[in-house]
């Protein structure tokens, strides 16, 4: 939130998701063609020369393009606003700040310790995502 009032924060942040809710779902070219791409249709930049989805013609699916990123200031925030950190462990915590980060713990951790985890975080103000 580097020189941005609060309210302009809010905004922007409102900005996002106004953005994220009109944004398309990116699938490669030809996927609903090929049985292989049904499976794992995730975006390939389309390259052929003739490749109409690459000239963006009328009736193709979009393609990936610079002009769908959110605003700078809120790029990679939770839609708390806070600042996501994986936290593997309690001695993670310690140099974070629960004013400006959400915790998510890490999947590589067990229960035993992730209840310590949430347990430390709790005690501590955080705000856990995956509780």
């Amino acid at each position: 939130m580097s020189s941005l009032t609060e309210r302009e924060f809010e905004r922007l942040l409102r900005v996002r998701a106004r953005q994220k809710a009109r944004k398309p779902e990116f699938l490669r070219t030809l996927w609903w063609k090929f049985p292989k791409f049904k499976n794992d249709p995730k975006w390939r930049k389309p390259k052929g020369i003739d490749n109409p989805m690459r000239l963006r013609l009328k009736g193709r699916p979009p393609v990936v393009d610079i002009g769908y990123r959110a605003p700078a200031a809120v790029r990679g925030l939770h839609p708390t606003g806070l600042e996501p950190v994986i936290v593997a462990n309690t001695k993670d915590l310690e140099r974070l700040d629960p004013a400006k980060h959400i915790v998510y713990i890490a999947s590589s951790v067990g229960l035993r310790k992730r209840l310590e985890i949430v347990k430390t975080a709790k005690a501590k103000g955080f705000r856990v995502a995956n509780a």
